[in-house]
């Protein structure tokens, strides 16, 4: 199988090729190199398999470079993108080229190659907003739905912020261009994402960040009361999931689904996750409490149902064990971030 990975040496990127690459699966991965920890993911992976590890360095935003790159492939996994909301509301052009246009770039190039290969597209919860017409309930330590057990698919969309907006437009390309053109499309809507090679930073990939900075003695800020839930997936789960909308795209063709930990892995950001975190380092973790971040969900929780119904698919690796296993190889990898400060 051929497949090409844009954002291939990000966290979801580099993880993904390394499965791949250890099937003996053609890799090739797209990427601007711009994103912290891309050079060191690209370096562990051409430190694993060699050459086999392939690079185009170029930009979603360079559409001619994508139509060479998926010419001849089978499978196109888009993970390229701007991935912080702060961002997007200090830079909404830039955030708008990178993933709505940058998106565009991709389905068209999927569209022109001469056999289409098939598109997964990493979208976001972000593009149900705040989920201002869901019932919360507040607990000692949580918030959580009164109603529903998780988000479902057919929830309505509510682009909330330039992000939300920018991440929303993909989303709807991508699930048209197979209704219009039938191409093979499948579109992921991703709650938090983590695990290995996650060079977490304020703005994205929070409990990397958390963990890191919990190791190094950096200053941790938590947005809102801390209590704001999330479901968290390990990145492996994740992978589990685009194998088999491949293998099973028959089914999934055009298809939408919410993928996150599910109730079963969720937990609120500070509340409950940091006494773990101060379990594991063995002592109290400072923090600083600052003001909710506008279009922050009290709790995004995904219903990942359709996803089980359909492909099969259940996620495998308990949430504690996740971030044991992440603390872990932050501890083992300590230098790389060292080098960062």
């Amino acid at each position: 199988m051929r497949v090409l990975i844009t954002g291939g040496a990000g966290f979801i990127g580099s993880n993904l090729a390394h499965s791949l690459l250890s099937e003996q699966h053609q890799v090739t991965l797209y990427d601007n190199l711009s994103r912290p920890g891309g050079k060191q993911n690209l370096t562990w992976l051409r430190g694993t398999f060699g050459d086999a590890a392939l690079l185009i360095e170029a930009d979603v935003r360079d559409a001619s470079a994508l139509v060479a790159a998926a010419r001849e492939v089978d499978v196109v996994v888009h993970l390229a993108g701007q991935v912080a909301v702060t961002t997007s509301v200090n830079q909404p052009r830039e955030d708008f080229e990178i993933n709505a246009l940058g998106t565009f770039n991709v389905v068209e190039a999927v569209r022109l190659a001469p056999k289409p290969p098939m598109l997964l597209y990493a979208s976001t919860n972000k593009v149900y907003g705040g989920m201002e017409g869901a019932a919360l309930v507040e607990e000692a330590t949580h918030y959580r739905y009164r109603d529903l057990k998780g988000i479902p698919e057919i929830q309505p969309l509510d682009f909330h912020s330039p992000y939300g907006c920018s991440k929303g437009t993909g989303d709807q390309y991508v699930r048209d261009y197979a209704r219009i053109y039938g191409l093979r499309t499948v579109v992921f809507r991703q709650s938090c994402i983590y695990g290995p090679r996650q060079f977490g930073v304020e703005d994205q990939g929070w409990l990397a960040h958390f963990i890191i900075a919990a190791q190094l003695g950096r200053p941790i800020s938590i947005y809102g009361d801390g209590k704001q839930v999330r479901d968290m997936l390990h990145v492996d789960d994740l992978i589990d999931v685009y194998r088999l909308a491949i293998e099973r795209i028959d089914v999934a063709q055009g298809e939408i689904y919410n993928i996150g930990g599910g109730p079963a892995n969720a937990l609120s950001i500070w509340a409950e996750v940091g006494p773990q975190l101060e379990r594991l380092a063995g002592r109290a973790i400072p923090v600083t409490y600052r003001e909710w971040r506008p279009g922050d969900q009290s709790v995004c929780v995904m219903d990942t149902s359709k996803a089980e119904r359909e492909l099969g698919w259940v996620p495998k690796i308990g949430v504690h064990k996740g971030i044991e296993s992440l603390w872990d190889w932050v501890s083992s990898n300590r230098p790389l971030f060292e080098a960062s400060a």
